[in-house]
């Protein structure tokens, strides 16, 4: 299986993702976090550093339940436009948050 090369764009989602779980994380260590998803501390190192910048889908759904965000922030998030002012999702956007 060939893998398309990422374009810009992906690449500046894939940090976007990174900057949030990363925010969301807070003060809990990475690897507590990556623990209680079920992935590798590595893993989410890679991804919180942006170096991977289209994880699956799967990882990313544990990652942001253990953290408390809802996968429609995450969503949201990631695909902000670059352009867009005012706070992000990362700021507003924890289950929490929404909640109230």
């Amino acid at each position: 299986m060939v893998r398309l090369p990422l374009t810009p764009a992906d690449v500046e989602r894939g940090q976007r993702l990174g900057a949030l779980l990363r925010h969301a994380r807070g003060e809990r260590s990475m690897l507590e976090t990556a623990l209680d998803a079920g992935v590798s501390p590595e893993t989410l190192r890679k991804i919180e550093s942006g170096r991977v910048a289209t994880p699956a889908f799967p990882t990313i759904a544990a990652i942001a339940v253990v953290v408390g965000l809802s996968l429609d922030a995450v969503w949201a998030e990631i695909n902000r436009s670059d352009r867009e002012a005012g706070p992000s999702t990362a700021q507003l956007g924890t289950r929490e948050q929404l909640a109230s």
